[in-house]
C-alpha cells in the first residue's frame, strides 16, 4: 500500500522533517478541535487530512517572529 502523499513530497514544502511534523501536527490539533478540513480527500484521520493540505499547498508554514529578542517560531497559515 502506497502512502499518500510522500514524505518526500511533503518534505518539498517544509525546510526539514521537524518542521514538517510540527506544522502537521499543529494542524491536525486544529482539525481534531472542529477547524474545517481545506482539502477534498475523503479521509477521518486528522493527521491524514492535514498532511494532504500541506502537499496541496492550502495550508503553509510560516516564520514569525514573537519579539525582537525571541527566536523565530514556525507557525501554520490556513489559506
Amino acid at each position: 500500500m502506497m502512502v499518500k502523499p510522500t514524505v518526500a513530497d511533503l518534505l518539498k514544502k517544509a525546510n526539514n522533517r521537524y518542521e514538517l511534523v510540527i506544522a502537521t501536527a499543529r494542524r491536525a490539533r486544529q482539525i481534531a478541535s472542529g477547524a474545517e478540513p481545506k482539502t477534498d480527500v475523503k479521509e477521518e484521520s486528522p493527521v491524514t487530512l492535514a498532511a494532504n493540505e500541506i502537499a496541496e499547498g492550502k495550508v503553509s508554514i510560516v516564520e514569525e517572529p514573537e519579539d525582537e529578542n525571541d527566536d523565530i517560531e514556525k507557525d501554520i497559515k490556513v489559506e
